[in-house]
């Protein structure tokens, strides 16, 4: 990423679960004698917490990344309320005009911010990413004053092209605390090739999935990523996904995220631009909570046709640490891959 300043797996369940927590030794699972002992990050989480609980029953993050394909990144050091924007540092008397016009342009907004405690280390910067299809680029820019968001074009005609991944931690302790615990440690040990292209982030969305990377402008989203994600580094610097970790693309449907997820894991295909989406159809529902669509991908040597379905849980669980209740959230099964 081009910086203006000095600073220089498992399948879908068929549907993908969480690896086993036994595995994944630098998460915070309680330590009752039953696995071994952990020592990062710290604070150990409360068993009860969100990203604790998720691991405990294998839920999978496969399918969860959110529509958006157009977002502003704007950097603001300093701490981030719940509302990150509405609650910072970013000139308040702006900050609601900024995320009215996001709403109506369809732009997801994120605070950005230099890891650890280089709080003084900002030039203002903000960047504009599409991560469409056949797009994902990224622009940066610096504002003179906040003010500035309001006016200048959201649209990639303004900045300087990114020629790096930007790999984007959510560590948004004020809207969950295992984002901050799990993602703090990560952001600040991600041995990315520069300091450049690491962020903090605010609220990604899947809290109970925390650790959670965005790499931009790919736009692939990834969950409860292990040590110091050095597999996803790896692999996007080759030009690949981290498969055991890869929540879906962002900007993509739900089902076909899904799709894309089975036919990676059954035909090895790996690549950030293979198997794109040729066609998507709803099927006939099997039954009550019950959603089944057919995906047609680009393959190789020909179409990849995929049926999947989602499925609403029996019983609720707790989704969220700040949830005042608990919910249900679909999961997604692959039903048949036929290849050519």
């Amino acid at each position: 990423m081009p910086d203006p300043g000095p600073d220089r797996a498992p399948r879908v369940s068929s549907c993908t679960s969480a690896p086993a927590p036994e595995t994944l030794d630098d998460f915070c699972i309680p330590d009752d004698g039953a696995g071994p002992a952990v020592s990062r990050p710290v604070p150990r989480l409360d068993p009860e917490r969100c990203s604790v609980a998720a691991l405990t029953r294998g839920d999978s993050g496969v399918a969860t990344a959110p529509p958006a394909q157009r977002w502003l990144l704007v950097e603001q050091p300093g701490p981030w309320g719940r509302e990150a924007l509405l609650e910072s540092r970013f000139d308040r008397a702006v900050a609601s005009r900024v995320a009215r016009r996001a709403r109506e342009e369809g732009v997801r907004v994120q605070l950005v911010r230099r890891p650890g405690a280089r709080l003084a280390d900002t030039r203002r910067r903000w960047a504009y990413v599409d991560t469409s299809p056949g797009v994902e680029r990224a622009w940066w820019s610096i504002r003179s004053t906040d003010a500035e968001l309001l006016d200048v074009p959201w649209d990639g005609s303004v900045g300087t092209p990114a020629d790096r991944p930007m790999y984007l931690v959510c560590t948004h302790g004020a809207h969950d605390t295992c984002c901050a615990v799990r993602g703090r440690p990560l952001a600040r040990d991600l041995p990315a090739p520069s300091p450049a292209d690491v962020w903090e982030t605010s609220h990604l969305g899947g809290c109970r999935f925390a650790a959670n990377i965005v790499v931009l402008p790919q736009g692939c989203y990834y969950g409860q990523v292990p040590g110091d994600g050095a597999e996803v580094v790896a692999a996007h610097e080759q030009g690949r996904v981290a498969l055991p970790w890869l929540r879906g693309r962002t900007g993509l449907p739900l089902p076909v995220q899904a799709a894309q997820h089975h036919a990676r894991h059954e035909l090895g295909l790996t690549g950030l631009a293979d198997l794109p989406l040729l066609r998507l159809s709803t099927l006939d529902s099997p039954g009550a909570d019950v959603e089944r669509w057919a995906v047609t991908l680009a393959g190789p040597r020909g179409a990849v046709a995929v049926v999947v379905e989602s499925r609403l849980p029996a019983h609720p669980d707790r989704l969220t640490c700040a949830a005042p209740g608990p919910g249900r959230a679909r999961t997604w099964h692959a039903m048949a891959l036929t290849t050519p």
